[in-house]
C-alpha cells in the first residue's frame, strides 16, 4: 500500500514538473558513467531524477543503495525503489526484487526531500583492481553473499573466467564477468549478458546449484561450471580434459580448499563418488 502511495506521488511529480523523461536520457546517461569515478555524484542526480518520478533513476538509485556505491548500503530502501520502478514497468526492476526482497518500505531522504544522499565511507581499494575490476567485485561479493556462496569463492570463478571483465566474450560464445553461455543463461534467466548484475546473479546462482549438486566440492564445482555437470558426472570425478584440470587448478589456487568455506556446507561430506565396494571372491574348492 505504501509503495503504491509513493508510486503515485512520484508519478504526480512527472506530471506537474517541467522536466519529462525525454530530456533526462543524456543526463542519466552521464550519471551512469559517473558510477566506477564518482558514484556519490551520480547519485545526487538520480536522488533529483528519481524525486520527479523518473523510473531509470529510481532503479539505478535503488542498484546503489543495495550495493552500497556512493551511499551507505541500505536493502530496504533499495527494495522500496525498485518496487516503484517496478510497478511503473521496469524490467530490470521487476528482476532484482527477486533477490532483494522487500522486507519494509523506507525511500532516501534525498528522493522525499530536496537534499543530498549521504556519501558512503569509501571501500578500501584493492591495488590489483582498476576502478572497473573493483565495482564488478563489489557486484559480485554482494549477490554471492545473497545467494549463500562464498564470495571469495565467487571471485575467484569470475577472475579466472574473465578477469572481471564484464565486456568479456570466449572463442566458445561464453559471456560476460561469469562467462555465461547461452544455454546458462537462459537456464537462469540471465536476459542481458552484458549486464554485470544480471550475468552475476546467473552465474552465482549457477554455483549455488552446483554447490548443492556436489555437496560443497570445490574440485567438482569447479570442473562442472568449466565443463559441465554431465562431464563430470560421467567421468565421476575431474574429466580428462586438459583445459578443464588447469581451471580447476587456478582456481584452486586462488581458493585454496576443497569444501566450500560457509556454515552451511563446511562440514559436509565431500566425497561424492565413493569407490564402489569391490566385491570378495569366493574361493571354489572341488
Amino acid at each position: 500500500m505504501l509503495t503504491t502511495i509513493f508510486s503515485i506521488t512520484l508519478a504526480l511529480s512527472v506530471a506537474s514538473g517541467n522536466d519529462n523523461e525525454e530530456q533526462w536520457q543524456a543526463r542519466l546517461a552521464k550519471a551512469t558513467q559517473q558510477e566506477t569515478r564518482n558514484p556519490w555524484a551520480a547519485a545526487v542526480t538520480y536522488c533529483y531524477a528519481a524525486r520527479l518520478g523518473i523510473t531509470e533513476a529510481q532503479y539505478r538509485l535503488a542498484m546503489l543503495y543495495a550495493f552500497g556505491f556512493g551511499v551507505p548500503e541500505d536493502r530496504v530502501a533499495a527494495a522500496s525503489l525498485l518496487s516503484i520502478a517496478a510497478e511503473q514497468g521496469h524490467q530490470e526492476a521487476q528482476k532484482m526484487l527477486e533477490t532483494i526482497r522487500i522486507t519494509g518500505h523506507r525511500l532516501p531522504r534525498c528522493v522525499e526531500a530536496d537534499v543530498e544522499p549521504v556519501m558512503s565511507k569509501l571501500p578500501i581499494q584493492n591495488a590489483k583492481m582498476n576502478a572497473n575490476q573493483q565495482v564488478v567485485a563489489n557486484i559480485i561479493s554482494k549477490v554471492a553473499t545473497w545467494h549463500g556462496v562464498d564470495p571469495s569463492f565467487a571471485l575467484s570463478i569470475a577472475k579466472v573466467e574473465s578477469g572481471l571483465n564484464s565486456s568479456a566474450v570466449s572463442p566458445k560464445s561464453a559471456m560476460g564477468v561469469m562467462q555465461l553461455i547461452p544455454e546458462t543463461a537462459a537456464r537462469f534467466n540471465v536476459k542481458d549478458v552484458f549486464n554485470t548484475s544480471q550475468n552475476v546473479k546467473g552465474g552465482v546462482r549457477y554455483l549455488r546449484w552446483l554447490l548443492d549438486r556436489y555437496q560443497g566440492n570445490i574440485a567438482l564445482v569447479a570442473a562442472s561450471y568449466n565443463a559441465g555437470e554431465g562431464k563430470v558426472d560421467h567421468y565421476r570425478g575431474i574429466p580428462p580434459y586438459p583445459e578443464t584440470q588447469q581451471y580447476v587448478k587456478k582456481v584452486l589456487q586462488l581458493y585454496p580448499f576443497s569444501v566450500h568455506q560457509t556454515a552451511a556446507d563446511r562440514d559436509r561430506d565431500i566425497n561424492v563418488f565413493p569407490e564402489p565396494a569391490k566385491s570378495k571372491k569366493t574361493k571354489v574348492y572341488r
